[in-house]
């Protein structure tokens, strides 16, 4: 007997007597149709065989630890990415958003394929049976299920189909999954997405990677192509919005590359533009360290000119003090909330700036193109106070560094101490001025920005270690010293 045929008599064992909330249809039909679907996309008998057990944990007495006993560690691992927590002592209405956003990031986080067509195949066997259902019952088959807002039940289904386009857009079962969504849910997704298309596929090997952003990296592809490669968790939404910003950003008068278009890199997109003989300001400071002041100068210079543009109500970007809130609330607000409400007010301050913000605004995401200073990496541009560019220079090429100095030396190619000295040449030149209680001011109205935001980094994976609460606490004292001296963020 292969492990196919033991999963699925295993599987009828385990949920006998068990029937799904449509028409009390015999539950083992479920996870046979996802092992039928899955055989569509993959010979491979393990990934099929998790689809046929993709439930146990869930619906059944069954455990993690059993399936891995019987069927091996591959098939638990694939089991588990589709197993939700439980919350025994809660109605599962009540838990439904908590438990899908928890079962989204182990999704969201994945680079195995397997764990994508286990998902895809799942949803897509739900998918049928609501869509057929829908058009009988029509919008009264909400009252029937977990979660009874159809706006809620598309934001999920429509995320997954985010999540796995790029791995699996090519199969029968994805496009399949497009055309019942966009039958349950009009218009939610391209209608093209449920037809063939194939996106050019280009290999990076031996190409020069040019510079990391928040994002993604960015490689010299050829003599005349620049690629930017999206981190794992991008979708070609997050891909096709940051096309659309540089586009509006280009048009109010910022110096911009406009990619001409997207291409697969292995598991993750691609948006390429023409820059042609050019190196990123960090190259440059790297391969000439003693020439940083007047690159600070070209970046200063670039910063005034974006700062200069303001944005009306037509051409609406986000505005930049979302983010700030969210490093105060995902930090300092879980040590100290008396404090983060101060910060929340400084910020506060800032908010009805319309001054566009490039929001990523670092030597490694502007290249020199014949001796002119060109941006990339528009996707956290926004309107706001340039205190909040200067936080997140002061944050790059100060603060990572007081940790650790191999963080700028890695990041930007270029020492800590020539790191500093940038920061320091650049605000200069910004703010035209070599008045150093001035300089102070602004580096400090920067610093409560970055104390936020530092403590929000060392509690974004979970609960501190007690070397992380240390630091922790070196920068609520700091940012305590500061939210007393000064009322406004404003410079």
């Amino acid at each position: 007997m292969n492990i196919v045929e033991e999963a699925i008599i295993y599987a009828t064992i385990m949920h006998q007597g068990k029937v799904r909330k449509f028409k009390n249809r015999p539950f083992i039909l479920h996870p046979l149709e996802v092992a039928e679907i899955l055989s569509t996309m993959t010979d491979d008998a393990e990934i099929i065989t998790a689809g046929i057990l993709h439930d146990i944990v869930e619906s059944t007495d069954g455990t993690l630890e059993e399936i891995e006993k019987r069927f091996g560690k591959r098939v638990a691992y694939l089991v588990r990415s589709e197993s939700e927590n439980e919350y025994p002592d809660k109605d599962r209405s009540e838990t439904w958003k908590i438990r899908k956003e928890e079962s989204l990031s182990i999704l969201r986080n994945s680079n195995d394929r397997g764990v994508k067509m286990v998902w895809l195949a799942d949803k897509l066997s739900n998918l049928r049976s609501i869509s057929g259902m829908y058009s009988e019952m029509g919008e009264a088959i909400w009252d029937t299920l977990d979660e009874g807002d159809p706006v809620m039940q598309c934001w999920y289904y429509k995320t997954v189909a985010e999540l796995i386009e790029l791995s699996l857009n090519r199969t029968g079962a994805f496009k399949e999954l497009i055309k019942h969504i966009n039958f349950i849910w009009p218009n939610t997704f391209d209608s093209d997405k449920a037809r063939y298309r194939k996106y050019k596929e280009i290999s990076l090997d031996g190409c020069t990677l040019l510079g990391r952003g928040a994002k993604g990296e960015v490689y010299r592809y050829d003599d005349e192509l620049v690629i930017k490669v999206f981190n794992q968790n991008n979708t070609y939404k997050d891909v096709e919005q940051e096309i659309a910003l540089a586009r509006k950003a280009f048009i109010l008068g910022v110096p911009t590359a406009i990619s001409f278009g997207i291409v697969s890199v292995g598991d993750r997109y691609g948006a390429m533009f023409e820059i042609v003989d050019s190196e990123t300001v960090s190259k440059s400071i790297s391969r000439a360290p003693g020439q940083v002041k007047t690159y600070a100068r070209i970046m200063a210079e670039l910063a005034r000119t974006i700062h200069g543009i303001s944005v009306d109500d037509e051409n609406a970007f986000p505005n930049v003090t979302v983010r700030l809130k969210d490093y105060v609330e995902g930090g300092i607000a879980h040590e100290n909330r008396e404090l983060a409400q101060k910060c929340m007010a400084l910020i506060d301050t800032i908010a009805p700036f319309n001054t566009l913000i490039h929001g990523d605004f670092h030597t490694g995401n502007v290249f020199m193109v014949k001796g002119e200073p060109l941006l990339i990496d528009m996707d956290r541009i926004s309107t706001g106070h340039p205190i909040s560019e200067i936080s997140d220079l002061y944050y790059t090429y100060v603060v990572r560094g007081e940790e650790g100095a191999s963080f700028v030396e890695d990041f930007m190619g270029f020492s800590y101490e020539t790191s500093k000295k940038f920061y320091r040449s650049f605000l200069k030149h910004y703010l035209q001025t070599e008045d150093e209680n001035r300089l102070k001011e602004v580096t400090e109205k920067a610093s409560v920005i970055c104390c936020t935001r530092m403590i929000r980094k060392l509690r974004k994976k979970g609960r501190p270690s007690e070397e992380e609460q240390k630091k922790i606490a070196v920068y609520v004292d700091r940012l305590t010293e500061l939210v007393e001296k000064y009322d406004t963020l404003v410079f």
